[in-house]
């Protein structure tokens, strides 16, 4: 990829990267953030993995490198915020806590370039499981992990073959009928959380499903995640929002030269206004 010229936003929002788990993609975010760059950095929850971390230690070099660029960008003048979710929920006892020039929160507000405002939210407070039956959370978690499993040993076997990166467990969560309409659920419980907070959308992480949808009335934006699908969100200078999808970009570049053409779902959601 060191052919491409660095993309620059006037935001980006990263989520679910999971530092600290075995299945974070740490190397996929670095190469990322190597290429993009923005004014303002939202990372919108569950960057760290605290319940993996307490079960067993896990930090390799380059889950560090990770902490370290953000501090980096900090330190050069980014504006990060770091809106706490539930397996790093340590952190929310930290708000309006400045680390290294990282502020942390429990949620904020976004206005946009073209003048929307948009609630920043992980989004687990909107998630009941978690919320309600902290013990089934658990147990879908040490799930998710096996799913993982699954999506590593497929991975493999397509590398192996000379074929494109594909996840499994992203694919499995949108064949599952469940997993759809628990998806679809918590789509509509946070637009209404925006609804309330009079503001015209809500960007958030937590389900590991990106996407950018128009639910009544309400722009719905979730980052996606940095264990399956390698996915952020990121404004432009003219306000519009992009979903771009990294894992994707890499599977897609020629790799005669080395550059590419990035894979992105745009923003229709002003346009729809």
């Amino acid at each position: 990829m060191s052919g491409e010229k660095t993309r620059n936003f006037r935001t980006l929002f990263i989520s679910d990267v999971h530092l600290g788990s075995k299945p974070a993609k740490a190397e996929f975010l670095i190469d990322f953030m190597r290429h993009h760059e923005a004014e303002t950095i939202y990372l919108v929850g569950d960057i760290v993995d605290g319940w993996r971390l307490r079960r067993s230690w896990h930090w390799p070099q380059s889950h560090n490198d990770v902490v370290q660029k953000l501090l980096r960008q900090a330190r050069k003048g980014t504006r990060i915020t770091y809106i706490a979710g539930n397996h790093d929920e340590f952190l929310r006892m930290f708000q309006g806590t400045h680390f290294g020039g990282i502020v942390v929160a429990d949620r904020a507000i976004h206005e946009t370039a073209d003048g929307r405002r948009f609630l920043v939210i992980h989004g687990d407070q909107f998630d009941s499981i978690v919320h309600n039956v902290r013990w089934l959370a658990y147990l879908g978690d040490k799930a998710y992990d096996t799913a993982i499993i699954v999506n590593r040993i497929v991975a493999r076997f397509r590398r192996l073959f000379g074929m494109p990166y594909w996840s499994f467990s992203s694919w499995a969560k949108v064949k599952v009928k469940k997993a759809v309409n628990f998806i679809s659920h918590f789509q509509e419980i946070v637009a209404q959380e925006a609804r309330r907070s009079h503001v015209d959308g809500v960007i958030c992480g937590h389900i590991h499903h990106a996407a950018m949808e128009r639910i009544d009335g309400v722009e719905y934006i979730n980052t996606g995640d940095w264990v399956e699908s390698c996915t952020a969100v990121a404004e432009n200078f003219d306000g519009t929002m992009e979903i771009i999808q990294w894992a994707q970009i890499l599977a897609d570049a020629p790799a005669s030269d080395g550059r590419f053409v990035p894979v992105v779902i745009e923003d229709k959601t002003a346009e729809a206004a």
